[in-house]
């Protein structure tokens, strides 16, 4: 198979193997403080990013500590802006600290998965990127109301699959309130990418095919067994002769 493709990880939120996923990804989401995370854990993830040829970029959240970000809350738009704007600005003063040049931004949890839905809350977004750093990669889902947002406003879109989530025939995640939420077989879930890569399919858990494109592969740092799947998902990508690769923002 010839193709490249981005594997990243939720790091810097206070999992315990962080550094053995950092061998096994090409891109790292780095929590900004808000879900998790503080100045010291974001200065030691681009650290040990910066070790391991990772490329980095920003994970901000709804300023949710207690429910890890998870829990979906009513906040008004200018509010999410200042909310991703602040972390944004933030981690890139971080970066710049250590030398390294942020590349993306990834929106962690409950922002994500209601942006992905609310063309308002997508636009919020969008724009705080665009006024911090319009270069930077935003990972969404393909077709989503992030993705549009995020094309709108100039920024080039990574479209996102998961490896170790399961779908829903409307082609959105499972919610993580149900118990088949998360796939628990490394080999099946790596499996099941390969066949999202090349078939552009992928099998909801209701039994349906459903369409899908991806550029860059995610794998939350917090799943059980999360270093086995990465594992097991590049050790079965690079076996069909596909290149791990961190996609590159622009100049």
């Amino acid at each position: 198979m010839n193709l490249s493709v981005d594997i990243n990880a939720d790091l810097g939120e206070g999992a315990a193997h962080d550094a053995e996923l950092f061998e096994l990804i090409s891109s790292a989401n780095i929590a900004t403080g808000f879900h998790a995370g503080d100045s010291d854990t974001m200065h030691a993830a681009v650290c040990a990013a910066k070790e391991h040829g990772v490329a980095v970029g920003a994970h901000p959240s709804f300023f949710d500590r207690e429910n890890f970000g998870r829990k979906e809350l009513k906040i008004g738009n200018q509010d999410v802006f200042d909310a991703v704007a602040y972390q944004l600005g933030v981690f890139q003063a971080i970066a710049s600290a250590v030398g390294v040049r942020p590349n993306h931004i990834k929106p962690h949890g409950a922002l994500y998965n209601m942006a992905v839905r609310d063309q308002e809350l997508a636009d919020a977004i969008a724009r705080a990127i665009e006024s911090v750093d319009p270069t930077l990669i935003l990972f969404a889902p393909d077709r989503s109301e992030l993705a549009r947002a995020g094309e709108a406003h100039g920024l080039k879109i990574a479209p996102e699959i998961f490896a170790d989530r399961n779908y829903l025939n409307d082609g959105w995640l499972v919610p993580r309130t149900r118990p088949d939420a998360l796939l628990h077989d490394p080999k099946e879930a790596a499996q099941r990418v390969l066949r999202m890569l090349r078939e552009g399919k992928v099998r909801s858990v209701e039994g349906g095919d459903i369409d899908v494109r991806g550029e860059t592969i995610c794998v939350h740092g917090d799943t059980p067994g999360a270093v086995e799947f990465a594992r097991e998902l590049r050790t079965r990508l690079e076996g069909d002769g596909v290149r791990i690769s961190a996609l590159k923002s622009q100049p």
